[in-house]
């Protein structure tokens, strides 16, 4: 560890503790790490262990009824200088001129965060005036250097837009820019790239990276991507149950895995080179709730590594090892250690396969031409005057049995091309083919809504966010049994256990029929998600980001859970994703979408290998591979500005404002979606001659 004078920020045996009805939640409990000058520190873990409550502890804006209860937390703005931050009241003025000054905190949503009732620039020069005497004149101009540093496109009239307005990497920049404007020592980063695309994370990595260098300013980065954190981290915190159980370098961290939830967390990634066939090495079970903490070493009952009556007796010390890591596991304490090395190779490190799903080559979705247009209207008699065209023009087909993953940025279209698909739009124009098995080829775009409600029960969904799509003032079995009672598929001791056994297939017990959804994490959420998608036994599911936002260990869960399922029930899936190694590992074909068009179709090995088009390949380049060793920021393809308006977009290709092969070609025609080879489809003037860079297993 380094000394204290080259430590900005001490935190020893902080404790957060939330004084409930039902009990104290130690959310922090005893945790002990250091934050270096001008070093990044990444707090990874799942949700719950207790990382976001840290970062509010250090800046005292825990929320009631929480509490600091213990430790310290010593502030070294410079060698001269201590400050206990524990010690300063939480709203008087020393601390409340350290924060947002000195220690600054960007969070993880930045239209939750940023008010929707002013302008950006509002906000900024609020935080502006508040720490620095100068004029609301002198402030505005200070904002819109700010944003200019932050990389904002046309700063001078972006800084009057409001939050609605602004795409969300437009709103992540804006939330660093005021993050930014005092200059701080201290950046505390929660989750800022969680919700963006890779291209938008990437980025913004860049830009925190430069910033940082610039400004000679220390992170704290609480993610669970561990792509990111081999990315930008020199230093690695891991937490479980609010406490520390590993901290060390990044390189050793990432190379040698020290404690049983770090290996555990690395080995749930899943990875170019693994196979489809495998099946990835989740964590058994999920982070139990602060109140049913278990006895001893709070990791145990899902370590692989556990010894009964040693590791479910006591909590086990920090140790410091040869290396200079400190970990707490009993594996490195005295007569215990030689138990626990005995076990060198845990059994769910083991790859299993999974069971193999039946495909075919009869196809049963062919969409052809399908456009989702939405008209613009203005003045007292919405008059039209122009179109959004969301999706305009997209042909593919889907297999019977296959997985299709669909990428691209935010505002390509991807899921407004699932709701049509699903018919909760009505297109514009095109033919959605469904083949219903009985020799029916029916056109689901043409079909009255009382025609489609028997084909809304084999075409189901499953959606992005595990909270907001389930319905709070209802039980899990009304969630999930809703469908089936409104088709008369079954009711009563029937539908009970129908929902039941849909509840088994995918991980949950029987006796959660009766819960309502605050009482489960988001995996266990996104299984419910599942099972209300699969209850009327559908044949297609479009999967729309369903992982996004679960935890990197839940997310191994999921995706086995979906494999699973895919080859019990003989399902088809469009999985709709940002991510490109989740797609990698889950798809047969890969389909990129750009402001509303395919631009590039193939087979997933051949895609990420040889990518024909540079938007593939720029969006191959952004993938941030889990080894420190293999940083990407300076081999990175950058893509300049945002994607294109579809109210707007340019002439001739979409994407060439963008594109570093750009040619007069480009501007002025529109490349149409053609075969280059067997199986692989590009929508690019010049694919044949083009030297595109893939990406291979690491």
């Amino acid at each position: 560890m380094p000394q204290p004078t080259d430590n900005l920020l001490e935190i020893d045996q902080l404790s957060v503790h939330f004084q409930t009805d039902e009990g104290t939640v130690k959310a922090v409990d005893g945790a002990t790490f250091a934050i270096g000058r001008g070093k990044t520190v990444c707090v990874v873990g799942e949700s719950g262990c207790g990382k976001s409550v840290t970062a509010r502890a250090i800046l005292q804006v825990v929320e009631a009824p929480g509490k600091v209860v213990g430790g310290t937390m010593i502030y070294r703005p410079d060698e001269s200088t201590v400050t206990e931050l524990t010690a300063l009241d939480p709203r008087g003025n020393p601390m409340r001129a350290l924060r947002g000054k000195e220690i600054a905190m960007i969070y993880q949503e930045p239209m939750s965060s940023l008010s929707p009732l002013y302008t950006i620039g509002n906000q900024i020069i609020e935080a502006i005036r508040w720490h620095l005497p100068v004029s609301r004149q002198e402030a505005r101009q200070l904002a819109i250097e700010a944003l200019i540093k932050v990389g904002m496109p046309r700063p001078q009239e972006l800084i009057d837009a409001y939050t609605f307005e602004l795409s969300g990497g437009m709103r992540q920049r804006a939330m660093i820019a005021m993050a930014l404007i005092c200059n701080p020592k201290l950046l505390i980063a929660d989750e800022p790239t969680t919700a963006l695309d890779v291209t938008t994370q990437a980025n913004i990595l860049d830009l925190l990276r430069d910033l940082q260098q610039e400004l000679g300013m220390s992170m704290m980065f609480i993610t669970h991507d561990l792509g990111v954190v081999a990315e930008i981290a020199h230093e690695v915190v891991v937490m479980y149950l609010g406490m520390v159980v590993e901290r060390g370098p990044v390189d050793a961290i990432f190379a040698d895995p020290q404690h049983p939830y770090t290996r555990a967390l690395l080995h749930s990634l899943p990875k170019l080179k693994q196979k489809r066939s495998e099946r990835l090495t989740a964590i058994q079970g999920n982070v139990p709730h602060p109140l049913q903490r278990p006895h001893g070493c709070p990791f145990h009952p899902r370590c692989d590594f556990a010894v009964v009556g040693i590791c479910d007796v006591a909590t086990p010390p920090p140790v410091r090892l040869a290396d200079g890591r400190d970990v707490r596991c009993f594996a490195y304490t005295g007569e215990h250690a030689i138990q626990l090395e005995e076990r060198t190779v845990s059994p769910s490190v083991v790859a299993t396969a999974l069971p193999t799903p039946t495909k075919s080559n009869r196809i049963l979705l062919d969409v052809r031409d399908l456009q989702m247009h939405f008209p613009i209207t203005t003045g007292f008699l919405n008059r039209v005057t122009g179109q959004v065209k969301a999706v305009d023009g997209v042909s593919f087909a889907i297999h019977a049995g296959e997985t299709l993953g669909l990428v691209g940025e935010s505002g390509c279209g991807k899921t407004t091309l699932g709701h049509a698909l699903m018919r909760l739009y009505k297109p514009t124009a095109g033919t959605i083919v469904y083949d219903d098995a009985s020799g029916n080829q029916p056109d689901l775009a043409r079909l009255s809504d009382r025609e489609l409600k028997r084909y809304r029960s084999v075409i189901r969904m499953i959606f992005q966010d595990p909270y907001a799509s389930l319905n709070p003032r209802l039980p899990v079995l009304e969630i999930v049994g809703e469908v089936l009672r409104v088709n008369g598929v079954a009711k009563g001791r029937a539908l009970t256990a129908r929902v039941g056994e849909l509840l088994e297939k995918v991980g949950l017990s029987p006796q959660y029929l009766h819960r309502y959804p605050h009482a489960f994490s988001g995996g266990q959420r996104q299984r419910i998600g599942i099972a209300r998608a699969l209850a009327p036994n559908p044949r297609l599911v479009i999967a729309d980001e369903p992982v996004s936002a679960l935890d990197v260990s839940v997310q191994a869960q999921i995706l086995n859970l979906l494999k699973d399922l895919q080859a019990e029930f003989a399902l088809t899936y469009l999985f709709i994703s940002h991510d490109l190694n989740v797609v990698a590992y889950i798809s047969d074909r890969v389909a990129v979408m750009y402001v509303g068009k395919i631009v590039e179709l193939a087979p997933t090995a051949q895609i990420f290998a040889k990518p024909q088009h540079p938007y593939t390949e720029a969006l191959l380049s952004a993938i941030l591979p889990p080894d420190p060793r293999r940083r990407t920021h300076t081999s990175r393809i950058r893509l300049e500005g945002n994607v294109a308006d579809p109210a707007n977009p340019p002439t001739g290709c979409a994407f060439h404002p963008r594109c570093r092969y750009i040619q007069a070609r480009c501007q002025a025609e529109t490349p149409t979606l053609r075969q280059t080879e067997a199986g692989h489809l590009v929508a690019c003037h010049f694919a044949e001659t083009l030297q595109l860079v893939g990406v291979v297993g690491e």
